[in-house]
């Protein structure tokens, strides 16, 4: 098996990498790629229940974001410095993204709040920062912070309340509901309520799990043979109500379609053999490649993904690494909108 990272390179114009999202988020673009017959269609999301066998089981994660984005004073240089929370250690201590060196004990200012933080260590790639209060810290993140967007999408400390506020409402889902993500599963930031009815309406069933979307799933592959590559794990949780509607599926022969890499990769790493009384919770770090053997996925919606990233290696594996590579060459050609705030892509 092939496991050459720059086999899965491919050129992306920047002005394709969507910065906001669309007014209506139903009228994304929606590129159908049917495995089976190894042909392409264009469509909009909106349609996306024709593409659809009757009856099919839905699946969902329902993470939710937090606007874990926040911005501090250095006490000893005046400093701004910009931290995302990733991860809870204690009640008061949290591990964060955070560039540039510190010392232990350094003080870190929140303008606006009595909330303080001071740096312990680095653990990794990440900063260890103890804040004077959890309960501050919670307010303080409500009032101030802002979704942690990735990297590609521009914005500045300075930009405009109106987008920071869209940014709260639109990189979010719907459905969202179980807060810990410090990203979206943004497949699904395409669906309204409306459509989630009419899905209904179509005899499709919905199951949600949580998969609490971490850095983890955007590391960068840093190494050539992507097989030596490690991802981090991630927190799921699936309640006995969604573990067994799955199970049924799985007995009926319905087709299960996957809403984004993060639940196909919590579905690929369980096995839905017979029902569960008690909520199944873990932690996964499961990495799919091209020759994965897919066994409790049909369908994948997903968006479009950078190069040479996990997400797309995922995308290859589900399609077939020649099929993947046509699709978003014609993506790209028809100048579709990519990464988060971008198009989708149903593989059938």
């Amino acid at each position: 098996m092939n496991t050459n990272l720059s086999d899965f390179d491919f050129d992306l114009p920047p002005e394709l990498i969507a910065q906001k999202p669309l007014e209506r988020r139903d009228q994304s673009r929606l590129l159908v790629v049917d495995r089976k017959k190894q042909i392409l269609t264009h469509d909009v999301f909106s349609n996306l229940h024709t593409h659809l066998k009757t009856p099919t089981l839905i699946v969902f994660n329902n993470t939710q974001v937090v606007p874990a984005k926040i911005f501090a004073k250095l006490d000893h240089n005046q400093k701004i410095v910009e931290l995302i929370l990733t991860q809870k250690i204690s009640s008061d201590t949290w591990e964060v993204l955070m560039k540039g060196k510190m010392k232990p004990g350094m003080q870190l200012n929140f303008q606006g709040s009595s909330l303080v933080g001071h740096f312990i260590k680095r653990n990794a790639e990440r900063a260890v920062i103890k804040f004077s209060s959890q309960k501050i810290l919670d307010d303080y993140l409500e009032n101030f912070g802002r979704m942690p967007l990735p990297p590609y999408i521009n914005r500045q400390q300075a930009d405009a309340p109106a987008i920071l506020e869209q940014d709260r409402k639109r990189y979010q889902t719907i459905y969202a509901s179980k807060r810990g993500a410090i990203a979206a599963p943004t497949a699904g930031l395409h669906f309204t309520k409306d459509q989630l009815r009419q899905l209904k309406n179509n005899h499709s069933e919905m199951a949600y799990l949580t998969l609490h979307v971490g850095p983890g799933t955007f590391k960068p592959i840093r190494i050539e043979d992507f097989s030596k590559h490690e991802m981090e794990a991630e927190a799921f949780r699936i309640t006995p109500k969604n573990w067994n509607l799955i199970v049924e599926s799985k007995k009926r022969g319905k087709p299960i379609l996957a809403v984004g890499t993060t639940s196909t990769r919590v579905l690929e790493t369980q096995e839905f053999k017979k029902p569960i009384h008690k909520t199944k919770s873990g932690w996964t770090n499961c990495f799919i490649t091209p020759g994965w053997g897919f066994k409790n996925i049909d369908h994948l919606l997903t968006n479009f993904h950078l190069p040479k990233s996990t997400l797309y290696l995922l995308v290859s594996a589900f399609a077939g690494n020649k099929l993947a590579k046509q699709a978003y060459n014609e993506a790209i050609s028809q100048k579709y909108r990519f990464f988060s705030y971008g198009d989708a892509m149903l593989l059938l």
